[in-house]
């Protein structure tokens, strides 16, 4: 129910993203998400990937700072309060959100990627709803 994300630790300045794009690109690596968070100096660079360890390897031969982590990726249906009931019982069950963003995955509804305190528990506690998972998988066949 996990599924593998690359973190990427950026320079904010002009073309340094370029280049990172760049690298992925040249080894035939597909981006399936992206999400980029920033500060004065530095920013931070969150994709999903279909070959997670092939992408962090190529970005550290080429001078980046990249390292995989486990997340959960699950579908939200498009309806009002869909994301508030994901968020309150993770919530009730004293689990802290670090980050959340949106992924593009298609129509069948909206999709998060969801990085909490204790992943183990947020799955357990999200089993009351129901939720549609993501995998490792079927990330890497996005756009095939």
């Amino acid at each position: 129910m996990f599924i593998k994300q690359i973190s990427v630790f950026l320079e904010n300045r002009t073309g340094r993203l370029q280049e990172v794009l760049s690298v992925l690109k040249k080894n035939e690596i597909n981006i399936v998400s992206a999400s980029l968070a920033d500060s004065s100096e530095y920013g931070l660079l969150r994709l999903l990937v279909n070959d997670t360890e092939k992408a962090t390897k190529v970005l550290k031969e080429n001078g980046f700072t990249a390292s995989a982590n486990q997340i959960i990726a699950l579908v939200i249906p498009h309806k009002v309060g869909s994301l508030v009931e994901v968020t309150n019982c993770i919530n009730q069950a004293g689990i802290n959100i670090e980050y959340m963003y949106g992924l593009s995955t298609g129509i069948q509804g909206a999709a998060i990627a969801i990085k909490t305190s204790d992943l183990e528990k947020t799955i357990e506690v999200l089993e009351s709803i129901h939720p549609k998972y993501y995998t490792d998988e079927e990330i890497a066949q996005v756009g095939r």
